[in-house]
This record gives structure tokens, C-alpha cells and sequence, in this order.
């Protein structure tokens, strides 16, 4: 496994990177790093991670050798439209992700609402998206942090997780940082700072499989059971209760149930 010391990603133009051997979390660096005046582009890249976290403030697991990386962007539209780049940047990891694997066919590789990436229904990426936000009107200051598990993944969660090292693929953090480099500035660059979102939401449900799958959402406690019927026009899941009905889910807990 290649350390931060022997192998540098290459990123496109315009974009920097820090590298670092430990820090309680990418994302809470870059979140100082914009406090203290840091514009971006800026990955932040760390071999290990003392207080990862995910969405709603869970634990990530950080175990050396899976990838923990965050980007700071600052982006020309308000808070609501920045949002937008939850779905872009689980597009992002699972394209970064599926030019890096060879697994022929045994496996299926899906996007689960907003972007959580599952490999045959098992957890391989999660990603934590943060608005900052700033006193200039009409700009949005954003972290992206994503986790990958290519060497190790955690046990006993409620949405099982996998890593492609369990699928006897090796994958070292500097090449799947400079995959997720590469296709997030090419998602970037289709989105238009929101003006394209209509081709963001296209691309995202393209990646998500078939409506119709079973799923429980989670809101504020409350479990909701349903099938995905895709995503409305800005981006919120649509839940199909047996009843008839229809849910927006703008924010909640998504599971998969059956396989």
C-alpha cells in the first residue's frame, strides 16, 4: 500500500493539495482552513482520521489505507443550489470508483439516495457534504469529504459495508484520490454552478438502478417503508407507500431492504 510520502496524485489544473499523515477529520480541516481565509479548490487528504464522521454525526471508521479526503470549493450560487452537490458528488464517487475496479459483472455498483455507494448492496463510499456559507451574496462556501474503503471496512452496521480489498482488488489511496479528482472537476464543470442540474439529476438516476426497489427511509425516528420512484426536480427522493402515496424525502436514512 502506497503511503502519502511515495505517491502524489495528480490532479487537474487549479486545484491544490495537502497532504497529511493524521487529523481528526478532513472535513473539520478544511472547515478551519475556510475560517482562517482559504478560497479553494483544496483537497485535503489524510492517511488516518482520529475523528471521522459521517452524516447526522456518526462515526466513520478511519482504518489506514481507505481513502479520506475533502474538498473545499467555493461556488457562485446561494445555499439551496449549492446543496445540490450532495448528488454530484456521490455521481462523482461512483464514476471514480467504477474506472478504478475490475469486477467483472459478479457485482452490481449503485448509487443509494443522496450518495452513498454500494457495491452488490454493501457499503463501499459514503460522503458528508458541508455548507459553510459566507457574508457575500450569491456564493456558497462548501466542503465535500468522501471515504472509500479499498483496504478495510467497519462490521455491525445497520447498512452493511464492503471494500473492494474484500473483493480481492488492490487499490491505494493516492489512485483513487486522483480518480475522485478528476471525474468530481468533470461533474463540476457539467453542473454550472446550477445551471445544469436537470443533467445532475439525470446522471445521478441513471446510477441508482430501476425504480420500484424496496426501501425504509428513517425520518426524525419515524421508519417509512415504500419503493424508490426516483428523484422530483430538485433532487428529493421519491418514496411509493403501498397506500398510494407519495413521500418527498429531503432528508432522512435510506436502506435498501432484500438484495
Amino acid at each position: 500500500m502506497a503511503s502519502l510520502t511515495t505517491s502524489i496524485p495528480r490532479l487537474p489544473s487549479g486545484y491544490r493539495l495537502l497532504r497529511m499523515e493524521t487529523v481528526d477529520s478532513t472535513n473539520a480541516e478544511a472547515r478551519r482552513r475556510a475560517k482562517a481565509g482559504e478560497p479553494g479548490p483544496l483537497w485535503i487528504w489524510s492517511a488516518r482520521q482520529s475523528q471521522g464522521r459521517g452524516r447526522g454525526g456518526r462515526e466513520w471508521i478511519s482504518r489506514p489505507g481507505n481513502l479520506f479526503a475533502s474538498l473545499l470549493i467555493g461556488v457562485t450560487c446561494p445555499p439551496r443550489i449549492a446543496g445540490q452537490l450532495a448528488l454530484l458528488a456521490g455521481i462523482a464517487a461512483y464514476d471514480a470508483i467504477a474506472k478504478l475496479i475490475a469486477y467483472e459483472g459478479r457485482s452490481e455498483l449503485l448509487l443509494k439516495w443522496p450518495n452513498d455507494i454500494l457495491l452488490s448492496g454493501e457499503k463501499l463510499a459514503g460522503i458528508l457534504l458541508e455548507n459553510l456559507g459566507t457574508q457575500i451574496e450569491n456564493r456558497s462556501v462548501v466542503v465535500i469529504g468522501t471515504g472509500i474503503n479499498l483496504d478495510s471496512y467497519p462490521e455491525d452496521l445497520p447498512q452493511p459495508a464492503v471494500s473492494l480489498a474484500a473483493y480481492g482488488m488492490t487499490v491505494t489511496p493516492a489512485d483513487a484520490l486522483e480518480a475522485l479528482a478528476a471525474t468530481t472537476h468533470e461533474w463540476l464543470g457539467r453542473w454550472g454552478e446550477g445551471s445544469c442540474f436537470p443533467t445532475i439529476r439525470r446522471a445521478w438516476i441513471d446510477r441508482a438502478g430501476p425504480a420500484g426497489r424496496p426501501l425504509r427511509v428513517k425520518v426524525d425516528g419515524e421508519d417509512t417503508d415504500g419503493v424508490y420512484g426516483g428523484l422530483d426536480a430538485d433532487g428529493a427522493l421519491r418514496l411509493l407507500t403501498p397506500d398510494g402515496g407519495e413521500h418527498r424525502i429531503a432528508a432522512g436514512d435510506v436502506f435498501f431492504l432484500g438484495r
